[in-house]
């Protein structure tokens, strides 16, 4: 339970279908609060604390705090530093999901004899003849099996999503009809550890590497002029490069192996394969590679069509797509689905193109 209305409902809908119920609520690491006006955690203030426990006393539900303050900071906190100074652009939302809620969390709710860990999240989960589906939420904006396709069988077997099988405005009238106190309260959208939303002075400030300047070279490798720091540019930015060129240039790669912003022509941008590591099937294999497939290269992008290519060791695969993508962010989720099912995913992994780089070094 976060103290927002997602958890909430998800709690009183158990509830009502006669479930025993106890309510969690991680006590997660942030930075001290930035600003007069800022909260010393962003994910847990006192205030949210105190909702979530309203709605358990509300719901006649135990109510617990689970500190996990170091272990978030060990592990998702410095996963995003980590890769942040290798040049990668990481999702901590995915590494908490697969480090925090559903190992460390899931293994607390087991520990005291539950069932299931149930979530706010918008999925759903079918259990089949032949094994656990992972479904994407029934309302399409809000749908969350995007940061799910780390889940595994063994995870799908004690999860529980009463919400994905509601829109967000069907969860909130049921928050309503709950009487709970947090119906209409608004979501965050900052990463829950910084101190005043600012990734970019939070990486400079607890980062010796992530702000460091270096070179802005060419697809051949040579040297246009100079960036910022890594992390401080997207793929595909063309403004604020302080590029002087015939030609429009747009960010196409960040190489972290020599600290360079890789920049080129917007047809340079386009690409018909990418490398996934860490890949999890939740099915347990990949699909046939003549299977056309869904691909997601970012929470909020569009499906693209494209097929898996198995063969691929080490939680690796490549992924081709018959007509260019534009966007592929080494660090960021990539995600394969059948129709409403997610099928599994990974990493972007830093190598996304046959020529990264051309093997030069800048020069």
């Amino acid at each position: 339970m976060s103290g927002g209305v997602d958890s909430s409902v998800a709690a009183a809908l158990l509830v009502e279908q006669g479930y025993e119920v106890v309510g969690m609520m991680m006590r997660l690491w942030s930075e001290p609060a930035i600003g007069a006006n800022a909260p010393t955690n962003r994910c847990c203030t006192p205030d949210q604390m105190a909702d979530a426990r309203r709605v358990a006393d509300l719901l006649g539900i135990p109510f617990y705090v689970v500190d996990v303050q170091e272990h978030f900071r060990r592990t998702i906190v410095q996963f995003f530093i980590d890769e942040h100074e290798h040049g990668r652009t990481p999702n901590p939302c995915l590494e908490c999901n697969r480090q925090i809620r559903f190992t460390f969390l899931l293994n607390q709710a087991l520990a005291l004899d539950a069932n299931y860990l149930a979530t706010g999240h918008y999925a759903r989960v079918d259990h089949t003849p032949a094994g656990y589906r992972l479904r994407q939420g029934v309302d399409a904006a809000k749908d969350q099996a995007y940061v799910l396709h780390m889940l595994t069988q063994d995870h799908l077997a004690h999860v529980k999503f009463p919400v994905g099988e509601y829109t967000k405005p069907e969860v909130r009238q049921l928050a309503a009809k709950f009487n709970l106190p947090v119906a209409s309260k608004s979501e965050s959208q900052d990463l829950c550890f910084l101190g005043d939303g600012d990734y970019r002075r939070f990486l400079r400030q607890y980062s010796q590497r992530a702000g460091q300047p270096g070179p802005i070279v060419d697809e051949n490798g040579r040297i246009l002029g100079q960036h910022d720091g890594l992390p401080f540019y997207t793929i595909g930015q063309r403004k604020g490069l302080g590029l002087a060129a015939p030609e429009p240039l747009f960010v196409l790669r960040k190489d972290g192996a020599h600290n360079a912003l890789v920049v080129g022509p917007r047809e340079a941008l386009g690409q018909r394969s990418l490398t996934g590591r860490q890949v999890n099937w939740i099915a347990g294999a990949p699909p046939p590679p003549d299977q056309p497939v869904q691909v997601k290269i970012r929470y909020k992008a569009l499906p693209v069509e494209g097929y898996v290519m198995a063969g691929e060791e080490n939680g690796r695969v490549h992924i081709t797509f018959p007509q260019p993508v534009i966007g592929a962010t080494a660090g960021q989720g990539v995600v394969i689905f059948s129709g409403d099912e997610c099928l599994g995913g990974g990493l972007i992994d830093d190598d996304t193109r046959p020529d990264h780089n051309n093997g030069k070094e800048p020069t």
